[in-house]
């Protein structure tokens, strides 16, 4: 792996880490007080600053996640560096896509 990607990856690890924690501590609080499903997506509608948090973490999770597939690809399959770089890619773009499309539904649906 080239030293760009390589420090691509850690950020977004590094920017994931926090994101992962806050995320678990809202889960566990909405267990706790008993909210459902039906509670939380009423707490998030029009809600810029969740749609904000889970955007960021939607694109530093596909960015992380696609270079993570790059490597496997280029170490673990006959795949040529071009061809492992293009699938990744374009799964980082369906995670990216997937992600925004849930994000949209907390938020905005």
């Amino acid at each position: 792996m080239n030293v760009r990607l390589y420090l691509w990856q850690r950020g977004t690890a590094a920017l994931m880490a926090p994101l992962v924690l806050i995320h678990l501590a809202v889960m566990f609080y909405a267990t706790r007080q008993g909210l459902s499903a039906a509670d939380i997506l009423a707490r998030t509608r029009g809600s810029l600053a969740w749609a904000a948090f889970y955007g960021t973490f939607v694109a530093a999770a596909a960015i992380h996640a696609s270079i993570g597939i790059r490597v496997i690809l280029a170490e673990w399959t006959p795949l040529p560096g071009r061809a492992a770089g293009i699938v990744a890619g374009l799964s980082g773009l369906a995670l990216a896509g997937l992600g925004a499309r849930a994000v949209f539904a907390v938020v905005f649906a």
